[in-house]
């Protein structure tokens, strides 16, 4: 039915099922009803090297970037944005009319103008020959195979990740759509491009979007040549100095082309909320919008079924409910609102693992048509009841759920921002074996398909978008297309994601700059905050906030009051005094006083320091501290220490976060800076490529943070973790403090078979420290209580030299369908097994046919060498290898591990 120019084989619209609002056709009305077929494999891909001057097809003029503007301090005060006066010549006028389907006030929708720019240019042209262009399949990531930026001033900062994000990039791809589709309506669907990506198709400029974490579609209808070929350019412009963080580049997400009869469904057009919720019943409310492209005027009818999602994800055989049937006359060219109600008996409630269960539902509603279904939508939804107590936190389903959260980036370590599912579902599994609940998607709308996780495995989730409004952090950052996109980017980011049983609040701006300009800065939180109600009255907004104070404006707009930090404190240290830097003290308490009928969390806590493996001495008597030379941290090699005491000027460590929280009970919990290590924003060494805040690291493998945070949160796990590693040649009979972290509440601490002394928790103590150990090679053990009684054992042993290396992964098989992943954990050990933990040897990996390796990583931060390098360094006895097999082939292949003078290693995957 669509045909690519390159294969001339015929591709079959697959009937796709997605979590939020999805589209699919039954088998007997395929040609009927609405298809959706994914547009992510052959694509041509070029992008102008250094020496090249991009062409003149720009979105619109930017500011000069004065070199030295990297974005250091994380906490520092934006700036107002530098005024600008646009030219005749850019493309922003042909590309703002997308924005009108989220514009509401009709008034205010953009009109394109005559004429077609880039009309002339070659890359838009069918007959231009992209033969020689690279070969990309979507999700694609065009800067994450390097090479890194390793010199003192690189062109991409350690903010960006000093990968090469930076520049103009084409993508194109021929589609044959058929004769048999004229009259029917033609969409593309981008789930997101980073950024400023504009749309032609066939030599015609349709349209685009430069937000790149949104997702967005384009009516290519008016543009195509229906029983022909038809050329797809698509232009992505990613400036340097716009992000804080590693941004990716490129369509780095799913694209799709969608089919439909002129009478349809809308965009993202229905809404399911649920209402009046108990055990025994919930009366469920249905929004549809829907649309007459048609120029006849046109009578449908409405039809809804609910059914149950089984454990097998597929929906039950039997519809559990129907919403009443409704007849609706349509105008030509007109559209609808409709709305339903049904009350449901016994539904099973979702709610988060592990104390509920996150049961889910799907609406299939039919829009029928001379009695045919013309278009039909699938929309899964859960059924929850939610309160927000100021003074008892979050009560999910009449039950007190604390929040025990980490944020998350949107890159996938290796993988760069290139969305895979696969990578997405380890990294929440690895999450919640630690006990997190909850997640803060910092600081911009995720891929779909995460969402779709969430829902699944039970996750909590703050969606946010923004991390600037008008005033800016970086140069060249959202401030810049603000004015112009914030209604659409916000109206758009909602209605995708309402239906999202995970969603529990929606979060429109990070520390953003107006949280400074008092009265003005409110307004604008205003507006935004009205344009989300409009959207979805039924989840509470907020913002997250390091700077505004309880006696401001700005925290009275949002319904629920987000602190970054200040819960704890900033940079109440003596030597931060008469520093131009944010200094707070504790604010728990001040906000609830304030705000006595809102809910408080901590959006950010900690952003706590520690490089996985590296222990730097001394170590510090305090429960939390600075990093700097000395007092855990080392600028010559950038690397901090891993006995879980340091954090970033402005932050804590776990400890205490845990204390504050503890005395603030009324506090609903906090999300913690960050789940997982990302690539960029390398505070406290900008000379490094990541991050050091992740409780896991680039590589996913658990820093020794991991057990202090399980300790809390999974209690009733028996479970003792001892640091350091025991190790110490050159501290033979020096003092090395050992630290334990336990669910127990006490715990006897021997070496060599002598006990060091045991100790109990004290009131506000998370850990048990022996400060005063001195090494001596041998053995560590601890034994750990409860109640009194044996709890949990564990060992730290001084172990041999490297002698093998051992692969590890938790499967043996892989779909061969191209997006599949399998990741394998290599271990250096010595002839007992145990893992080597300074070692880093060089290790070479290989793979026969039909395997294939896709990158290489071992969590450090300083590690230079290309992801897609089948040659790494171990980092402190680690390293990692992601393989996937070749799409379509199947059988079995070898993953092999070597390194000089170890025995070898290998993995027999099968591919299926």
């Amino acid at each position: 039915m669509i045909k690519s120019l390159k294969t001339y084989h015929f591709l079959i619209f697959a009937i796709i099922v997605i979590a939020n609002s999805c589209m699919s056709s039954s088998n007997n009305q395929s040609e009927s009803t609405r298809e959706r077929l994914s547009l992510n494999d052959e694509w041509s891909f070029y992008k102008y090297n250094k020496e090249q001057t991009p062409d003149h097809l720009i979105y619109d003029i930017r500011p000069e970037v004065v070199e030295g503007e990297e974005y250091l301090i994380a906490d520092a005060k934006p700036t107002e944005a530098q005024q600008l006066i646009t030219r005749s010549d850019v493309l922003k006028p042909w590309i703002l009319p997308t924005a009108n389907e989220f514009i509401n006030d009709t008034s205010m929708h953009y009109i394109r103008p005559e004429g077609n720019p880039g009309k002339d240019f070659p890359f838009v042209h069918n007959d231009f020959d992209d033969c020689n262009w690279l070969k990309v399949n979507l999700p694609h990531d065009w800067a994450i195979n390097g090479p890194f930026y390793e010199d003192a001033n690189p062109i991409v900062g350690g903010g960006m990740g000093r990968l090469p994000v930076h520049g103009v990039a084409w993508y194109r791809k021929k589609v044959h759509i058929p004769a048999s589709y004229s009259g029917k309506s033609i969409y593309l669907e981008i789930d997101g491009a980073m950024a400023y990506a504009m749309v032609w198709v066939n030599g015609k400029i349709a349209g685009g979007w430069p937000y790149g974490y949104n997702s967005w579609r384009l009516d290519l209808t008016p543009y195509l040549d229906f029983g022909r070929e038809n050329q797809l350019a698509v232009r992505i412009d990613n400036p340097n100095n716009s992000s804080r963080w590693y941004p990716g580049a490129g369509i780095y997400r799913n694209v799709w082309l969608t089919k439909t009869n002129p009478v349809q469904l809308g965009h993202w057009g229905t809404r399911i909320v649920a209402r009046n919720v108990s055990e025994s019943s919930a009366t469920l409310d249905l929004e549809v919008k829907i649309e007459n492209k048609s120029d006849y005027n046109a009578e449908v009818e409405i039809k809804t079924e609910v059914f149950e999602i089984l454990p097998s994800n597929n929906k039950s055989r039997k519809a559990v409910v129907d919403f009443p049937v409704q007849n609706v006359e349509l105008n030509a060219h007109s559209g609808a609102i409709e709305n339903f109600s049904v009350e449901i008996s016994n539904p099973n409630l979702w709610g988060p693992k592990p104390q509920q269960t996150p049961n889910l539902y799907v609406a299939v509603t039919s829009l029928v048509q001379n009695k045919k279904v013309v278009d039909q939508y699938e929309t899964k939804f859960g059924i929850r009841n939610i309160e927000f107590s100021p003074d008892s936190g979050l009560i999910i389903n009449d039950e007190k759920i604390k929040i025990q959260g980490v944020n998350l980036h949107h890159d996938l370590g290796a993988l760069g921002a290139a969305f895979n599912k696969k990578a997405a579902r380890r990294q929440l599994e690895k999450l919640q074996e630690m006990g997190c609940n909850a997640i803060r998607i910092a600081h911009n709308p995720p891929a779909p398909e995460f969402l779709e996780l969430t829902d699944e495995m039970g996750f909590l989730v703050v969606n946010e978008i923004f991390d600037s409004w008008q005033r800016k952090k970086t140069p060249l950052d959202f401030h810049l297309i603000f004015k112009d996109w914030a209604e659409a980017d916000l109206r758009s980011f909602v209605r995708r994601d309402r239906n999202h049983p995970s969603v529990i609040m929606w979060s429109f701006g990070n520390e953003v700059g107006e949280q400074y300009t008092a009265a003005e800065g409110a307004a604008l939180a205003q507006k935004l905050n009205a344009i989300i109600k409009e959207e979805d009255s039924t989840r509470p907004t907020t913002l997250s906030m390091n700077f505004a104070k309880p006696d401001m404006d700005f925290p009275t707009v949002a319904d629920i009051i987000g602190l970054n930090y200040q819960g704890e404190g900033i940079r109440q240290e003596p030597e931060f005094e008469g520093t131009d830097r944010i200094r707070t003290a504790p604010q728990y308490a001040a906000f609830h006083e304030k705000f006595p009928d809102k809910m408080i969390f901590s959006s950010e806590t900690a952003s706590a320091f520690s490089s996985r493996g590296i222990y730097l001495f001394p170590v510090a008597e305090n429960t939390s501290s600075i990093v700097r030379d000395g007092r855990g941290g080392d600028s010559n090699i950038a690397q901090v220490s891993s006995y879980e005491l340091y954090a970033v000027d402005f932050g804590a460590s776990a400890d205490k976060v845990f204390s504050m929280q503890d005395q603030h009970p009324y506090v609903a919990g906090e999300f913690v800076w960050t789940g997982w290590d990302h690539l960029g924003e390398p505070t406290p060494y900008y000379s490094a490529r990541s991050s050091y805040c992740g409780i896991f690291d680039l590589a996913g493998f658990p820093k020794d943070r991991y057990y202090l945070y399980q300790s809390r949160w999974r209690p009733d796990l028996p479970m003792v973790h001892i640091l350091p590693h025991w190790n110490w040649a050159e501290r033979e009979g020096l003092v090395t403090p050992v630290h334990v972290f336990t669910s127990g509440d006490e715990a006897e601490l021997f070496l060599n078979g002598v006990s060091q002394g045991r100790k109990r928790k004290q009131p506000l103590q998370y850990r048990l420290r022996w400060d005063n150990v001195k090494y001596y090679p041998g053995e560590l053990k601890v034994i750990a209580y409860k109640n009194g009684e044996k709890w949990a054992e564990n060992t730290a042993r001084t172990v041999g030299e490297p002698k093998k290396l051992i692969a590890e992964t938790d499967q043996n098989v892989i779909e061969s369908n191209g997006h599949d992943l399998l990741f394998v954990t290599v271990k250096i050990v010595d002839n007992e097994g145990l893992t080597v933990p300074l070692s880093n040897n060089l290790i070479r990996f290989t793979v026969d046919n039909p395997g294939e390796i896709v990158a290489t990583d071992n969590g450090d931060a300083t590690d230079f060498t290309p992801f897609i390098s089948t040659k790494r360094n171990a980092f402190n006895g680690l390293c990692l290898v992601i393989v996937k097999a070749k799409k379509g082939l199947r059988g079995k292949f070898t993953l092999k591990a070597e390194s000089d003078g170890l025995e070898p290693a290998s993995v027999l995957i099968k591919s299926r």
